[in-house]
């Protein structure tokens, strides 16, 4: 349910994490978290330049899978890992949004250093309406992007935003068609993959956020 997709690059490597669960709107269990969270170790073990987390279908992901979110998915420390995991890691992180992103995938798109969407995407995390904390990260990385009152629209007044709007305020970087998101993915990791590992790390480090 995750795939697992390792291009190379010269030298270096692109790694595609993709949600492979459309059926389900790439509603996210346990164990994709787990595979996530292997994956990325596994990236950064191997050098690779860029890190890429999109989806299969019209949806990025939908956010926990409803029945393991009622068994306690919903409230486990596992999505703040992952995020946390997505954030530290030292290559260029691209989040490339096939679709609509909603409640617990929020923090893995958060946690990039890049987000690309396509037009058709609506932006939500309704844990006010869930009766639910965001994780821990989240409204800060949120407040940092887009502003604390912004921030607020999202999750207090669980307002929904679309493509337009999430690049007027900054929540994405480009917004680009379907079939211009691989390219755009592509164009964007170009100079992480052409310079040297100490480099790539070293700029990522001098950029605060």
């Amino acid at each position: 349910m995750i795939d697992v997709l390792r291009e190379a690059r010269g030298a270096t490597e692109i790694w595609t994490l993709r949600l492979n669960r459309p059926d389900k709107a790439n509603s996210l269990t346990r164990d994709m978290l787990r595979a996530i969270e292997t994956a990325t170790a596994e990236a950064e073990q191997a050098g690779a330049a860029a890190l890429v987390l999109t989806g299969m279908g019209k949806v990025f992901s939908a956010g926990a899978d409803l029945e393991e979110a009622r068994a306690g998915l919903a409230t486990d420390g596992i999505w703040e890992r992952v995020s946390s995991r997505i954030a530290s890691l030292p290559c260029l992180t691209i989040a490339a949004l096939n679709g609509t992103l909603a409640g617990g995938a929020f923090g893995m798109a958060l946690a990039c250093d890049l987000r690309i969407t396509v037009p058709q995407a609506g932006f939500f995390y309704p844990v006010m309406k869930l009766g639910f904390l965001p994780q821990p990260s989240d409204p800060g990385r949120l407040s940092s992007l887009i502003g604390p009152a912004r921030a607020r629209m999202i999750l207090m007044a669980s307002q929904k935003i679309d493509a337009a709007t999430a690049l007027d305020w900054g929540l994405v970087d480009r917004v680009v068609e379907t079939e211009e998101l691989a390219q755009t993915v592509t164009e964007l990791s170009d100079a992480v993959c052409a310079a040297p590992p100490e480099i790539r790390k070293g700029i990522k480090a001098m950029i605060p956020g």
